[in-house]
Formats: C-alpha cells, sequence, structure tokens
C-alpha cells in the first residue's frame, strides 16, 4: 500500500476533477503520467475504477468506495498540516515543570508571570513534588525541566543556576526567652522545639547531614510539609523553624523573627533549572530556557 500513496494522491485529485487532463494540471504532471498512474493502481487493486469516455472519466462503484476512503484520508492529512501550521503560528505548545511547593511560590512563579504573558498558547504543567522525585522523572522523560537544587551528577543533566539559597534557623525573641528561662542547656537547637521540613523534602536530608557533621542532636522534632507554614508557625511562637533565610528576610528587618547565630553556619547551595542532557529540546522548553536566561529575575538570596 505504501509505494502506491503517490497513485492513491492522484486518484483522488482525478475524481475530484472528473477529468484527467484537468487532474494532470493541477498535479503539474504530464495527462499520460497521470493515466498510467491510475492503469496502474487499477492493476494493483485488480478492478477498474474509472469509466473513460470523450467527456472525461466517471467513477465506477469500487471507484466510488475507494474515492470516500481517500478523500477522508487526505481531508485528514490537510487538517493535520494545518494543526501544525497553527502550531508554529501561535506557538502552541506544553512544558511539565516539577518543582516544590517552597521554590514553586518564591522563584518559579515570578518567572511564569512573565513567560505566559509572552508565551499565552504554551500550556503548563507544574508537577508540585520534591527534587528526589523531580530528578528521576527528568531522566524518564515524564517531566521538561525541573526547578531544583544543583544535582550531584553533572554528567546526566545540565543546570542553569538561579543563585545560591541559605539555610537558617529562627525563632521569636520572645520563644528564645521562654526557653532559657526553662532549659538549662547550652545546646538550643537540642533543647528547642525543632521545625523542620519533612524527609521527603532535599532540605531535610541537607540538614539532617549538617546535624550529623556537628554532632547536633535534636530532642524534639516537629515536620512540616511547607515552608510557608515552618514560617507561620515560626512566628506563632511555636518553635525554632529551619527556614530559607531570603524567604524571611521581611520578618528579620521587622524583628518579627531573629535569626540564630551558629557556631558552624550551614553551607549555601545553588538552585536552579535543571533537565537531563539527552533531552529533546522541543519548541515550548527552548522558548522557556530562553526566557529564564534573557530575564533573570534577581533574587535576594543573601545579605
Amino acid at each position: 500500500m505504501y509505494q502506491n500513496l503517490s497513485f492513491y494522491y492522484i486518484f483522488n485529485c482525478v475524481a475530484e476533477a472528473g477529468n484527467i487532463s484537468h487532474a494532470a494540471n493541477k498535479l503539474y504532471i504530464s495527462q499520460p503520467a497521470v493515466s498510467k498512474a491510475i492503469s496502474t493502481l487499477e492493476e494493483n487493486l485488480q478492478t477498474t475504477l474509472f469509466i473513460r469516455s470523450s467527456r472525461g472519466v466517471k467513477l465506477t462503484e469500487e471507484g466510488l468506495l475507494l474515492f470516500e476512503h481517500t478523500k477522508n484520508a487526505f481531508e485528514t492529512l490537510h487538517r493535520g498540516e494545518d494543526s501544525i501550521k497553527r502550531i508554529h503560528e501561535l506557538g502552541i505548545g506544553h512544558l511539565r515543570i516539577g518543582v516544590s511547593t517552597t521554590l514553586c511560590k518564591y522563584l518559579l512563579l515570578p518567572y511564569l508571570n512573565g513567560f505566559v504573558k509572552e508565551h499565552p498558547h504554551i500550556k503548563i504543567t507544574i508537577e508540585n513534588q520534591s527534587s528526589y522525585h523531580t530528578l528521576p522523572q527528568l531522566e524518564k522523560g515524564t517531566l521538561d525541566i525541573g526547578l531544583v537544587a544543583r544535582p550531584d551528577s553533572d554528567k546526566a543533566f545540565q543546570f542553569y543556576s538561579l543563585g545560591e539559597i541559605e539555610d537558617i534557623f529562627v525563632a521569636t525573641g520572645t520563644y528564645l526567652e521562654n526557653l532559657k528561662e526553662r532549659e538549662h542547656h547550652s545546646d538550643l537547637l537540642s533543647s528547642a522545639n525543632l521545625m523542620l521540613l519533612d524527609e521527603e523534602n532535599v532540605t531535610r536530608k541537607y540538614i539532617d547531614d549538617y546535624f550529623q557533621a556537628n554532632h547536633i542532636k535534636p530532642n524534639h522534632i516537629l515536620e512540616v510539609s511547607s515552608m510557608d507554614l515552618l514560617i507561620d508557625f515560626a512566628k506563632t511562637g511555636l518553635g525554632v523553624a529551619c527556614v530559607i533565610k531570603a524567604f524571611v528576610l521581611p520578618e528579620l528587618s521587622q524583628g518579627t523573627l531573629v535569626q540564630i547565630p551558629l557556631r558552624n553556619p550551614i553551607n549555601k547551595r545553588e538552585v536552579g533549572f535543571s533537565y537531563t542532557k539527552n533531552a529533546f529540546l522541543s519548541d515550548s522548553m527552548l522558548k522557556f530556557i530562553n526566557f529564564v536566561k534573557e530575564n533573570k529575575i534577581p533574587f535576594s538570596f543573601t545579605d
């Protein structure tokens, strides 16, 4: 069948025109070439498709049956071509992004705000999850790009840094004063009600590694699912929260929260957009990557 596709197209043109010479003009080929193609198709199908006369050609019953199918098939192909043309003209596309709740609110949304205005016909799907889940999905191809902490492996992933973030511990001044009154432990982090992100979060592993390296053993841990809740709980005086400094700068400047000094500060870490090096870069992906690079939004990650 596949080798006969051109014959079917010629047949379809002749059936529409009802005349071989008219079809030849439309196809920009000679009349004998059209006649030869029809004869070859009739031989292959072992049937007569047209009744020839001096006034033109007329479809046989078998020809009418075949024409119904070829007409639908070529109309479908034309619709497909029109759809592709429309995609390019309007910039229609789909972009699947993996990101944690925290990074989505504070880092991704400012980029999406500008990107969607420039490319309103690109559909955005957000997978709200930790980097632990995002990176494997990037490798599998079920996500296009992720906003994550810098991956451990530079071999598998392309990474575009947005900057460094700094993890700190904060609490209200009142909570710290009350803690000193009732506790006489020299290690504040060990005696406080310590509020951390849950163990599914990359930040939690980073902080757990910090505790282990500095021989800190928290006695009271409250696990929270989002950075926003950590900040809100800290402001209510519920305990000491581990948060990203850039996200509590207003509270620190107003004195609503107090940063707790550490003997050994937590090392800063990079966050940015990442995708696999062997990923297919769709038109939507290229537009998003270029937008991020050309419109880097400044974030006050550090003082």
